[in-house]
C-alpha cells in the first residue's frame, strides 16, 4: 500500500489526540494478535479480493472476532461485530482516524472528501455542507427526482439489464439535483471518470503507472477537478441555484467565510462518487430482491398505491410528494433489509491514533484497523434467519431490541452518511414510479453472481423484465 504523505492540518487538533500518527507498529507489537500473513509479498490480498466475505467468515471461525491479516502491503487488524462497530464508528474517545483509514485507498482519488476528514475539520466542513440537505433544498430535489425518474423509466418496459440502466439514470439525476445543469455529451466522460476512480481505489498496484487502473483513476480525478473548479467559480459569480453544488459553492463556515474552492471541489467530487455508486448498488440490489420476491413486491405496491392514489386516469404514475416520503414505512423497511443483505459499503477502515483494548487484546497506536459491516449484517447473533430477505427484521420492536450498531450501512457516529435521507428519497421515488407502472420479474431460480467488493454489483448487470400492469 502506498505510504500516506502527511498533510498540513487545516486546523489545530487537540494535543492529547494528535491528528496524525506517524508510528507504524512492528510485527512484534502485534505478535499477540492471532491471524496469518499469507503469501510472501502479496499476503492475503488476492484471497480477500476474490472472496472477501468467505475470507472474513473463515478468519472469524478460525481466530475469533479480533484477528490480523497481511494484505495490500501491510498488517490490518479486523474488529468484528456490533460492539466493534460501536467502538470504531461512535469513536467516543477519538481513538480512530477516518482520514488515515481511508487515505491509503482513496488519497490519490478522493482526497479531503468529508469521509476523509477528522474531528474539528470534519465537524466544521460537515456543518457547512449540511445546508444542502435542509428541508427546502430537499423539496427541490424531490421535484427534480420525480420528473427525471418518471421521464426515464417510462421507456423501461421489457427485458433489460438493470444495473447499467440505473447507473445511467443516477448520473443524469446527479446532473440535475447535484449540479443543476443540463447534461450533454460530458455525461459519458463523467461516468467513465467515476468508474475509473472507484475501480482504482482497490487496485493492487498503488502507483499510477502507465496502463494500470490507478493511472486511469488518477486521470479521471484530474478531469473531474478541472470540470468542478470551473463550475465553482461560475456559481459564485452567478449566485442562486437550488442544486446541491450551488449550495456547496456558497456555503459558509462558522466564521462566515466561504469554503475554499478546492474544498468545494473535493467535497463535491467525493459526494457525487458516493451517491452515484452506492445508490446504484442499493437500487440494483432492491430490484433483485423484489423481482425474486413477488409477494413482497406486491405488498410494497399496495402501500404505494394507498399513499399516491395510484396512476391517474391516463395511466401515468402519480408523483410521490415530499410530505408523503415518511409514510412509506414498509417500503423503507424493505430498503433497509436490502442494505442489510447487500450493504453498499461492506467494510470500513480506520487507523488507531493511540493504544486501545478490544476483545481482550491490546492494539497499538498507528495500527490499521477495520470493521466488517457485511459480517455483522449476516450474523445470527443479531438476526433471525440472517441470509433470508425479510423486511420484518425492521419492525419497531425488533429494531429496539437489537444492538444499535448491528445495522450500519450508512456508518455511524460523527461520520454517519450526510446524504442518507437523499438516498432514501431517491429510492422511494424510483420505486413509486416503477411499481405504479410495472411488475418486476426475473427468470425462475435466477441468482446472479455478484462482485462483492468494493461496491456490490451483479456481474451480469441484473437481468430482469418490466411488464406493464
Amino acid at each position: 500500500m502506498a505510504t500516506l504523505a502527511k498533510p498540513q492540518p487545516a486546523i489545530d487538533e487537540p494535543s492529547e489526540f494528535p491528528h496524525w500518527s506517524d508510528g507504524v507498529p512492528t510485527d512484534g507489537d502485534i505478535a499477540h494478535i492471532p491471524g496469518e500473513a499469507g503469501l510472501p509479498l502479496v499476503g492475503n490480498t488476492f484471497k480477500q479480493l476474490a472472496d472477501p466475505h468467505g475470507f472474513t467468515r473463515r478468519m472469524v471461525e478460525t481466530y475469533g472476532k479480533v484477528y490480523k491479516t497481511k494484505a495490500f502491503g501491510g498488517w490490518h487488524v479486523s474488529l468484528i461485530g456490533a460492539e466493534a462497530n460501536e467502538l470504531v464508528l461512535f469513536n467516543k474517545d477519538k481513538i480512530f482516524s477516518s482520514e488515515q483509514g481511508w487515505g491509503p485507498v482513496l488519497d490519490q482519488l478522493f482526497p479531503r472528501g468529508l469521509m476523509l476528514l477528522d474531528f474539528d475539520h470534519h465537524r466544521i466542513d460537515r456543518r457547512a455542507l449540511s445546508i444542502a440537505f435542509k428541508p427546502e433544498p430537499m423539496r427541490h430535489y424531490c421535484g427534480s427526482l420525480n420528473s427525471g425518474i418518471a421521464r426515464e423509466v417510462a421507456g423501461w418496459e421489457g427485458p433489460m439489464r438493470f444495473n447499467p440502466a440505473i447507473k445511467s439514470l443516477t448520473l443524469d439525476l446527479a446532473a440535475d439535483s447535484f449540479l443543476g445543469i443540463p447534461w450533454g455529451p460530458e455525461a459519458d466522460k463523467i461516468n467513465t471518470a467515476f468508474v475509473d476512480m472507484v475501480q482504482a481505489s482497490v487496485a493492487p498496484v498503488r502507483k499510477p503507472l502507465p496502463f494500470t487502473k490507478m493511472k486511469k483513476g488518477v486521470d479521471g480525478r484530474a478531469y473531474m477537478v478541472e470540470f468542478l473548479n470551473r463550475e465553482v467559480i461560475r456559481r459564485r459569480k452567478e449566485g442562486g441555484g437550488q442544486d446541491m453544488f450551488s449550495q456547496f459553492a456558497t456555503a459558509t463556515k462558522e466564521d462566515g467565510s466561504l469554503l475554499e474552492v478546492d474544498a468545494v471541489v473535493d467535497h463535491m467530487s467525493f459526494l457525487m462518487m458516493a451517491a452515484h455508486d452506492t445508490i446504484t448498488s442499493s437500487a440494483t440490489s432492491f430490484m433483485y430482491y423484489l423481482a425474486t420476491q413477488p409477494a413482497w413486491q406486491e405488498k410494497l405496491r399496495e402501500e404505494i398505491f394507498a399513499i399516491t392514489g395510484g396512476p391517474d386516469a391516463d395511466g401515468n404514475p402519480r408523483p410521490l410528494s415530499y410530505e408523503d416520503l415518511g409514510k412509506l414505512e414498509l417500503t423503507e423497511m424493505a430498503f433497509k433489509e436490502t442494505m442489510r443483505m447487500m450493504p453498499p459499503v461492506p467494510s470500513m477502515p480506520r487507523r488507531a491514533l493511540k493504544d486501545f483494548e478490544f476483545g481482550g487484546y491490546r492494539i497499538p497506536a498507528g495500527q490499521a484497523v477495520g470493521i466488517n459491516i457485511y459480517w455483522t449484517h449476516h450474523s445470527d447473533e443479531y438476526w433471525d434467519n440472517p441470509y433470508t430477505f425479510d423486511p420484518m427484521h425492521f419492525t419497531p420492536d425488533k429494531v429496539k431490541a437489537r444492538h444499535k450498531y448491528a445495522w450500519v450501512p450508512f456508518g455511524g457516529g460523527a461520520h454517519m452518511c450526510l446524504g442518507l435521507h437523499f438516498a432514501y428519497m431517491q429510492v422511494k421515488i424510483l420505486l413509486a414510479q416503477l411499481l405504479q407502472r410495472y411488475r418486476i420479474e426475473a427468470e425462475q431460480g435466477y441468482s446472479p453472481e455478484w462482485q462483492p467488493w468494493p461496491i456490490p454489483q451483479p456481474k451480469d448487470g441484473l437481468k430482469i423484465e418490466f411488464k406493464k400492469l
